[in-house]
């Protein structure tokens, strides 16, 4: 298909799928990196209780967090601290 025609497709709202190869696909910047972190049990214990509070699990609620805080760090934008969670220490 003609670069002319698939663009109008598009601005149309055809389904353009079909004509995409998605093996090839790719997220920019979401490659994944394993890595080991060690955290107090107190610690995990409050991020199990705020992922079942939440629905999701630790891993998600860690995630989320530490892109937060990346992001408001990058764009300089003041953090906006979330509520302490009540620990056991």
């Amino acid at each position: 298909m003609k670069a002319k025609k698939f663009e109008q497709q598009f601005d149309d709202g055809a389904d353009i799928t079909a004509s995409l190869d998605l093996s090839k696909a790719r997220r920019v910047l979401q490659d994944q990196k394993r890595v080991n972190v060690d955290f107090p049990t107190w610690m995990v214990d409050s991020l199990d209780r705020e992922a079942s509070k939440l629905g999701v699990t630790r891993q998600s609620v860690i995630k989320v967090w530490l892109a937060e805080r990346l992001e408001a760090t990058t764009s300089k934008v003041p953090l906006q601290r979330t509520p302490k969670v009540a620990t056991h220490r």
